[in-house]
Parts: structure tokens; C-alpha cells; sequence
């Protein structure tokens, strides 16, 4: 039951872009570590719409529509499909369906993950806007998934690097969704002290 200062509840639609997973020659690990993720995260209460498809790109853009125009998605995370194969077509996907690009998600994921891999300058994720939804590509990995969401910290906790969730909810603010509500020991969302609301203690539950 909601009261009057419960954080206001959000669907994200959570995107597991695989030929081999949606055929099912192996197991998904995309779709278990969003959710993880983002309900240790926030502390709105989530809806989650979850999609498993392959690598097809008129497949990817339907979806995304779907999610953001039917399923009155606020944020959509997709993971895989966004390196230089052949078949890696989630970002083009993603664009199709864009109202406005957000460069700086992608800037920001590729110099997370350069400092773990060269190859990181082959990753081409991208976020957008669409109505009143903020979509971002994600890379394919449970470990870099966390990794570019959260940023990196010292061994005393001391944030180094942010990560891209921190801007996520004011971003969400400026387009008109839910005020999105992080624990700070997961992700300090940053946001002017003009649209910031009391902070909350909960634990991670």
C-alpha cells in the first residue's frame, strides 16, 4: 500500500537482445542481472516487463515501441547486441525509434569499461529518448552491466568513477516520469538541490 511519502512506483522494461538465448542454446543471464540490479538499487517499487529476442532489427525497434508506447515503460534497459558483429544491431535498433539522442550515456559506459578492457572502444551503445522514456543499451555481461550502471570504487568504498544511473533519474525527472528514488550505498543519483526530494535510509532489503 502506497502512502503519501512512499516513493512512487516505475515500470522499466528490461530488453535480453540473443539469437542463441531466444532460441534457447543457452541460458539468459541478461534479464536476472537487470532485475537484480535495479531492485537492489531503487527504492520505487518496480514493475518489470521483461522481452527476450534475437538479434533482428525491425524485432528490436517493434519492441522498444511496444514497451515505451503501450507498456508505459519510464526507462527501458537493453543489454547485448551493440559490438561490430555482423549480427549486432541494438543501437541502429534503438535509433530507429529515437526521438532525441543522449550521447552521453555511451561516452560515459565506454570510458567505465576501458579501464578493464582495450576493447572497449568497440562497444557502440547509445540512449535515447522517446516520449516520455529514457532508453539505453547496455553491454552484455552481468559483470559490465553492474560495473557501467554503478561506476567503479576504491576499496573503501570512495567512488571513483561515476556510473551512468547516477544521471538516470533526473534525466526521468526532465521528461516527465517518477521521481526515481537510489540507494546511495548502490548509486548516489545526482540531482540540483532545486528538484531533490528528503533522502531515504532504508536498507537494501
Amino acid at each position: 500500500m502506497l502512502t503519501n511519502d512512499s516513493p512512487e512506483p516505475v515500470r522499466i522494461g528490461i530488453v535480453s537482445i540473443s539469437d542463441r538465448a531466444s532460441s534457447g542454446v543457452y541460458e539468459d543471464k541478461g534479464l536476472p542481472a537487470l532485475q537484480a540490479w535495479l531492485s537492489s538499487a531503487l527504492h520505487n517499487a518496480i514493475e518489470f516487463e521483461a522481452r527476450l529476442i534475437p538479434d533482428e532489427r525491425a524485432l528490436i525497434a517493434q519492441t522498444l515501441r511496444d514497451l515505451v508506447d503501450n507498456a508505459n515503460c519510464n526507462l527501458v534497459l537493453t543489454t547485448g547486441g551493440t559490438g561490430p558483429a555482423l549480427r549486432d544491431v541494438t543501437p541502429e535498433a534503438t535509433l530507429d525509434v529515437a526521438d532525441k539522442e543522449m550521447p552521453g550515456f555511451g561516452e560515459q559506459m565506454r570510458q567505465i569499461s576501458l579501464r578493464f578492457v582495450p576493447t572497449a572502444i568497440l562497444s557502440r551503445q547509445v540512449a535515447v529518448i522517446r516520449a516520455k522514456a529514457l532508453v539505453i543499451n547496455l553491454p552484455g555481461q552481468p559483470k559490465a552491466i553492474a560495473e557501467t550502471l554503478a561506476g567503479l570504487k576504491d576499496a573503501d568504498g570512495k567512488q571513483l568513477v561515476d556510473g551512468i544511473f547516477a544521471a538516470v533519474p533526473y534525466c526521468i525527472d526532465l521528461i516527465g516520469g517518477p521521481y526515481l528514488e537510489t540507494r546511495d550505498e548502490i548509486v548516489r543519483a545526482f540531482r540540483p538541490k532545486s528538484a531533490q526530494r528528503p533522502a531515504r535510509s532504508n536498507p537494501v532489503i
